[in-house]
Formats: structure tokens, sequence, C-alpha cells
């Protein structure tokens, strides 16, 4: 798939997340084979004023490529200053957030508030376009509430505006990530749009990235919250989409890829803050596993990577001996009785939540 002039190897994104996406998480669901993954939402202001944290959201490595950068704000100055910033940094590609509908970004005409004014929106983009050559996208959602759905006369702005890509989360920004994502307007965006459609929204498993191929026409999917703690949702998708059988983790492949996490987290935020933000994904990554909330009370309380490995490593040997107990001795979760039981664990993990 190509954007611009940026030559992606596949058509499967992972989403911007705020307070998840940095560059630990981006790092390990890259290496089950995402096509492009964008940064947490990045402010204009705090970037175009040199704020530490906002400077920190671009941290990436060469295992990070391509990556887009996502920014947030209403003023489009502040927005060309942090573009071309982004630009000089880490971006390859360059997102204009007009989706999020967290009130404190919204209440200030950030977010899902562009597309409410449209005239500032189209400025905008307009703006950033004429500052960078990067390749640009704007991601949108269906519209402020179901009195107001603009999705396809957004989107169609924004291709005037010289965007390279719309992406769609047919949500409004009323119902924030409640509800039914209507995937008739990525349908009804790309009939209308030459540039690509990027479809967002209810991804769970690799059957609903083919529905959503299917029903909308879509030229690429993108996959938020359904990732979370199961980054290998989108190797799966990957295989489905080929023909091929999407491969399931053992207990020692899942154990082995949390540990790595963590370890990432801890490089990335120190040994005091790392651990302690990684707890969020010590739930999601154990959630429907067997004794799972039994080890997330414990979970909840660790303050250190070593303690955090410790309790994960202990968590791991007591599934496999429960496993072993009922099936017998096996090699690494790899027979496939063992495979059968924990499928219906893994497909529960791929379908906890939605983006």
């Amino acid at each position: 798939m190509q954007i611009g002039h940026l030559q992606l190897k596949n058509n499967v994104f992972l989403a911007p997340m705020a307070g998840i996406t940095d560059l630990a998480f981006r790092t390990i669901v890259r290496s089950f084979g995402c096509g492009l993954a964008f940064t947490e939402m990045v402010s204009a202001i705090g970037l175009s004023l040199g704020k530490e944290k906002s400077l920190r959201y671009l941290a990436s490595s060469r295992e990070d490529r391509p990556l887009g950068v996502q920014l947030f704000g209403s003023d489009p100055e502040r927005l060309v200053a942090a573009a071309k910033i982004a630009a000089e940094n880490a971006a390859d590609l360059l997102n204009v957030n007009m989706g999020c509908p967290v009130k404190k970004v919204a209440k200030v005409g950030s977010g899902a508030s562009l597309m409410r004014d449209p005239e500032r929106a189209g400025v905008i983009l307009r703006a950033v376009r004429r500052a960078s050559a990067l390749p640009l996208t704007v991601k949108i959602r269906a519209g402020w509430d179901a009195r107001h759905v603009n999705a396809v006369e957004i989107g169609q702005m924004a291709e005037e505006c010289g965007a390279d890509a719309v992406i769609l989360h047919p949500r409004t920004a009323v119902q924030g990530f409640s509800g039914r994502s209507d995937w008739r307007l990525i349908a009804a965006l790309k009939r209308r749009l030459r540039i690509p459609v990027i479809g967002n929204g209810d991804i769970r498993c690799p059957e609903d990235a083919f529905r959503m191929f299917e029903e909308t026409g879509c030229d690429g999917i993108m996959v938020g919250r359904g990732a979370l703690g199961n980054p290998w949702l989108v190797e799966n998708i990957l295989s489905h989409l080929s023909g091929t059988r999407a491969v399931l983790p053992s207990l020692r492949q899942r154990e082995e890829v949390i540990l790595r996490h963590l370890s990432l987290a801890v490089r990335f935020y120190g040994e005091t803050v790392g651990p302690r933000d990684f707890r969020k994904h010590l739930l999601w990554y154990t959630k429907g596993l067997r004794d799972g909330a039994q080890f997330r009370r414990i979970a909840g309380s660790i303050s250190d990577g070593n303690a955090a490995s410790i309790a994960l490593r202990k968590f791991f040997r007591h599934l496999e001996e429960s496993e072993e107990a009922f099936y017998g001795p096996r090699a690494h979760g790899t027979e496939p009785e063992a495979e059968t039981k924990w499928e219906g664990t893994r497909r529960g993990a791929q379908t906890s939540g939605t983006s």
C-alpha cells in the first residue's frame, strides 16, 4: 500500500492511542508485522514550545519505522510549527487528529470539535500541507453526534486540502467508544474519495478485518483496542487475509512477549516509572487466562521490574502445571490438545476490546 510517496509493506496499521502507543508497545506490535504505527497524539502547542513531555512522544528507533506522528490542536500556526518539528525528528508521515472525543481536547476546539468547524479544519490542513512534504493524513469520526454526521463531507474537504489519506472511525464523538461503529460510512467515504481510505473501529479478530475489507472496499484497516493484551492479532489478521492458518501463541510464547514488553517499558521509562506504567498492560495480557483475576490483584501492587518478572514467571509456571495436569506432559504448549484448550482463551482476548 502507498500513502503519498510512502510505500508500506502491508495495509494493516496500529492506531494511535493516548497513553498506550508508546515506543515500547509499538515495538512489540511491529514484531507481528503491522505496516504502519502511530505515536500517541501529540499536543501541537506542547511540541511547538519544546516541552519535554511532548518531545518524548517522538522517541523512536530503527525498528519503529515507518512512523506516523499524530498531532492535535486548533491553532494553524502551532500545528505548522509542530509538523516541522515532527518532520525533523521521527515522522515518516503526519496525521492531524480530528476525531478525539475526550472533553479536555474537544473543549478547546481540537480533536473531534474540528468536525463542527470545517472552515478551521480546512485552514489547518492547507497550512500543514504547505509546510511539509511528508505524507499527510487525517483521522476523523462519523461526526459530532447522530444529527451531525458529516464524515463524507469532511473527508472530501481533506482530499481537496491535499491530504494523502483519510482514516475514519465511524462512531460519533458523542458515542465515544460505546455502541457499534457504522461501517457503511467507511464504504460511502471510499466511494467518494480518490485517495486511500483506512477503516477503523470494532476490529477484534481476523474475521472482523476480512469483513471490513469486504463490506467497505477500504484500502487499509487500523487496529486499536483489539490489540491491547493481544499484539499477535495483527499477525493473525495478516495470516487470515493471505489465506493461511492463524498461529495462536502457546503459553510460553505469550510469556516471552509479555516479558519483552516489560523490558522495553523499563528501558523507555526507567525502573521507577516503567513497571508502574506497565501495570495496565499486565491487566490486558492476562484477561481471560485461568486464575488471571488473582494474578491481577497481585500485579496491581507491583512497583519494580524484577518483581513483575518474577510474578509473571511464577504465574505462567502455574498455568503450565495446571495444563499439564489436565492433558499430561507436553512440549511448550505445542500439542494439539493444549492448543485447543487455550484457543478459546486467546480468542477471548482478541474480542476483549474495540478500536
